[in-house]
């Protein structure tokens, strides 16, 4: 018996066939389902220079990095600020416990089709009032190296 599945599930069902690293751009847009138009806007390439690409010309890394980002990744990148990069780097470089943690909450709601993981989902709102406390060895279990039970 077949089941109708949601919007979210399609979409999510979609990014993990991309992840099958499809290197031919024209293969990540028809599995997406848009017109080139479509996709290629989306990562700030006119049609026809996005034509141009499906058909075999050489895409400069920048573009190849944004195609990867937002149509394999499927990250808004009108959502992601520099602040949200320089959180992950403290959180890798300070707290690599806490990060797995976050990484493995993360991964773990996203396979079971979830909603994306807010911080509070995590219980990062409890074990860390604030980003400032991070430094506070407290905060985070009183050694300082990142200690904590989530």
């Amino acid at each position: 018996m077949r089941t109708r599945t949601s919007v979210g599930e399609r979409q999510g069902e979609r990014s993990v066939k991309l992840f099958d690293r499809v290197l031919n751009p024209r293969e990540i847009r028809r599995r997406l389902g848009l017109n080139q138009e479509q996709f290629w806007t989306q990562i700030g390439v006119t049609q026809s220079g996005g034509s141009r690409y499906e058909s075999g010309r050489e895409m400069p890394k920048p573009v190849r990095e944004l195609l990867r980002l937002v149509h394999v990744e499927q990250i808004d990148l009108s959502q992601v600020k520099r602040v949200d990069f320089e959180i992950i780097s403290y959180l890798k470089e300070s707290h690599p416990d806490l990060y797995r943690t976050l990484r493995r909450a993360v991964k773990g709601r996203n396979r079971a089709g979830g909603a994306p993981l807010a911080l509070d989902d995590a219980g990062i709102g409890e074990a860390v009032g604030s980003i400032e406390e991070l430094d506070s060895p407290v905060a985070v279990g009183g050694d300082g190296k990142g200690s904590h039970s989530l």
